[in-house]
């Protein structure tokens, strides 16, 4: 027997915890890993039309590791002790700077703003980094109010500057001009 995706238990404007409890879906809560959520697709579509192998895992193992963080925001801090919830661990975000690194070996040295374009995969690896900064500017603002692991906002962090990079060594891969932005004045 399977489950039915509605439960019709969302219909008076509250979405359930993990661990229990109910907040309105407006909540700062549900907003910060709602953007997540949105991140996570965004990086789906970035995976899917990513040509290089190695990059294609590393957004995979990214996916994962935000379905974990998702499930940390989604868990009623007052639960959190009570409920089994998936890691993500410090080493998660040295992960993400050895990635950075090796992109980085392959590109010239940033000395100006880069305009987002140029190449599909620019694009998409910097629509991906802007969501990925808002979730971060949500994490924040509920660490504010109910403090939540360090290495979330770490890793959240870490993963907007791996956007960035990401973006730049695709447009490196597609041989895309990268448009320096050249303020007037």
């Amino acid at each position: 027997m399977s489950f039915k995706i509605y439960t019709k238990t969302g219909d008076k404007g509250t979405t359930a915890l993990w661990g229990g409890g109910r907040l309105p879906k407006y909540h700062l809560r549900i907003e910060a890993y709602g953007s997540l959520d949105e991140l996570n697709a965004n990086l789906g579509l970035l995976r899917d039309f990513c040509e290089q192998e190695e990059q294609r895992q590393q957004l995979l193992q990214i996916q994962e590791r935000l379905f974990s963080l998702g499930t940390i925001m989604a868990t009623a801090p007052e639960k959190a002790d009570k409920v089994k919830q998936p890691d993500v661990l410090p080493e998660d975000v040295l992960q993400l700077e050895n990635w950075m690194d090796a992109m980085d070996e392959h590109l010239a040295p940033l000395k100006n703003f880069v305009l987002p374009g140029g190449h599909p995969q620019v694009s998409r690896a910097n629509i991906a980094r802007t969501v990925c900064r808002r979730a971060e500017r949500l994490a924040v603002a509920l660490n504010e109010e109910q403090a939540l692991p360090a290495v979330v906002l770490q890793y959240l962090n870490r993963l907007s500057d791996y956007l960035f990079i990401f973006g730049r060594f695709a447009a490196h891969c597609h041989q895309a001009e990268e448009v320096l932005w050249k303020p007037r004045g």
